[in-house]
């Protein structure tokens, strides 16, 4: 009797943010290349691999969990692979941590992932493999034919570049993915034109950097090229959303390029960090508060309806009563639409960890707590504001007769939702009556007069 075949079946795990999302489909893209097929069942895969998160402790300590738990679970004939930012900064201590970890791939090397597969079937040794880049700037390249992109329902996040050469004090991602390398701008633009074809209804366009974009391929204000490019080439695609933009970066003809292009949304998230100057000057990031309030004067003008997104950093290393009270004005002035906040996450490796003075943990939640209280009236006089309007709603889900969704004012996963009474089609643009604010999500009723397919400007210029 002849010995059965293994099953080529792959489990893929992903963990953080929409940027591992992207490598782990990338991933996921090659092995079904090689004859693999995906399962949701790790019982049911021959190879078992965890895309790990490592920014921050918290993530690292989910990443662990997950591997451990599957480590428990594995069967002899079964592969466990550890990939992605946490494998690649802690290399050695993932195969300490986890025992039964058979090879460990880095942020970098995502694209070998079939070779790497097939080396640990041939090993002679029960030694974890490992394939780990020692150089920074070994970056990853363009894999001919597989998409940089992740789908989620009707959005898709499309990846511009990989790793960072911003010298942020508390970040340890330029030492996990290198330097900034961006992509071809045509291999982008083909790859926008591919997920117009198959009815995307919103394009996230994502980097560490997005505003950091063409510096290394001579293209002057990148970013303003590329979405020119991507909206004549893909027109159909409703929403072009920009994430992640860089203080100091944000210039003037990216503003007008947003201002003019009908399918580039007026939303912007550009992550500030902190309101101080010398806070912001330990934490190596842009310092010129100005700019700041100049920057976002010139957004509200161009685009009066435009929404932004920040984050900040409380607690950080040396941060006084005086800076925290700087960084709470400096969120009443500018009022933004929606804040992220976090506490301050000691990493060993980063220039942060050398400041002796540490902010104590009950005082950096203490100062979390006080931010996030101050700014929840402004997000919801943000939200009260479009009451009466109608906009295009992207409808993501429905159940018990309700459907939730997303206007252009809110990036999947981390901003606010619409929540409307009746079932309205998946995957749909449909305008909507908004008829009711909370501080993070809205309500509304569907349109029942007049045209139903209305494009964003102008529903825009009609409120």
């Amino acid at each position: 009797m002849s010995k059965q075949k293994q099953k080529k079946n792959f489990y893929l795990l992903s963990l953080g943010c929409s940027k591992n999302t992207v490598d782990s489909e990338s991933m996921a893209s090659l092995l079904q290349k090689s004859g693999y097929a995906g399962t949701t069942d790790p019982d049911d895969a021959s190879v078992m691999i965890v895309n790990t998160c490592g920014f921050i402790e918290s993530a690292r300590q989910e990443s662990i969990g997950a591997l451990q738990e599957l480590a428990a679970l594995k069967q002899p004939n079964q592969l466990l692979i550890a990939a992605g930012c946490m494998a690649q900064r802690y290399g050695d201590e993932v195969v300490a941590w986890v025992p039964g970890v058979d090879g460990v791939i880095g942020t970098r090397r995502w694209m070998d992932i079939v070779r790497f597969v097939r080396e640990l079937r041939r090993r002679k040794h029960p030694e974890p493999l490992y394939h780990l880049p020692e150089e920074a700037k070994t970056v990853g390249r363009d894999e001919r034919g597989v998409l940089r992109t992740a789908v989620q329902g009707a959005s898709a996040y499309l990846k511009i570049s990989d790793g960072c050469r911003r010298p942020c004090a508390f970040c340890a991602i330029p030492q996990i993915k290198g330097t900034h390398v961006s992509r071809p701008l045509e291999n982008i633009v083909a790859e926008a034109v591919r997920l117009q074809e198959t009815g995307i209804q919103e394009l996230l366009l994502i980097a560490q950097d997005t505003t950091d974009y063409g510096h290394d391929i001579g293209l002057k204000n990148g970013l303003s090229t590329l979405l020119k490019e991507i909206t004549t080439s893909a027109p159909e695609i409703p929403w072009v959303r920009i994430m992640y933009a860089y203080p100091g970066y944000v210039t003037d003809e990216l503003i007008e390029t947003m201002a003019t292009t009908p399918q580039i949304v007026p939303y912007l998230d550009i992550p500030l960090q902190h309101g101080h100057r010398e806070t912001l000057k330990r934490m190596r990031r842009p310092a010129n508060i100005e700019w700041v309030y100049d920057t976002l004067g010139k957004l509200r003008t161009a685009m009066p309806d435009i929404a932004i997104r920040t984050t900040f950093i409380v607690g950080y290393p040396g941060e006084t009563d005086e800076e925290f009270d700087a960084l709470k004005q400096f969120v009443s002035d500018l009022k933004f639409d929606r804040v992220g906040a976090f506490t301050y996450s000691y990493e060993a490796s980063t220039p942060s960890a050398d400041v002796s003075w540490q902010v104590p943990e009950a005082v950096k939640q203490a100062r979390l707590d006080e931010l996030m209280e101050l700014q929840q009236p402004i997000s919801l006089a943000r939200n009260q504001a479009q009451v009466g309007r109608i906009l295009p709603v992207l409808i993501e889900g429905h159940g018990d007769n309700l459907s939730i969704g997303r206007t252009y004012r809110d990036a999947p996963e981390i901003d606010g939702l619409v929540i409307i009474p009746g079932e309205l089609p998946l995957g749909e643009m449909v305008p909507i009556t908004i008829d009711g604010a909370m501080t993070y999500d809205l309500t509304g009723s569907p349109k029942t007069d007049g045209p139903q397919t209305i494009l964003l400007n102008e529903l825009l210029s009609s409120s």
